[in-house]
């Protein structure tokens, strides 16, 4: 499973790919949900995007969402504080 609750917080299991042509959640690879962003992977970039594009699928700020684990690594843990709204792929 590629996510889990801890209460009303969002445990998100996620595999990037940088660089991509257009932000998009792509789907399940394994255990990860594969998320293709447009930022390359330098200086911190590709990690900010990627905060920022999940803070907008789920409708919360920027400052909700954060690397648990994976910094510099494309397989990442995604904590979501109390997220607003779930898109139709975790339903």
């Amino acid at each position: 499973m590629f996510y889990k609750w801890q209460e009303k917080d969002l445990i998100l299991y996620v595999q990037i790919q940088p660089k991509s042509s257009k932000d998009e959640v792509v789907g399940m690879l394994g255990e990860n949900l594969k998320i293709k962003i447009t930022a390359p992977p330098i200086d911190g970039k590709a990690n900010e995007h990627l905060c920022r594009f999940i803070a907008k699928i789920f409708d919360v700020s920027k400052s909700q969402v954060s690397i648990l684990k994976g910094e510099t690594s494309k397989i990442k843990t995604l904590l979501i504080k109390q997220p607003q709204q779930l898109p139709e792929w975790m339903t």
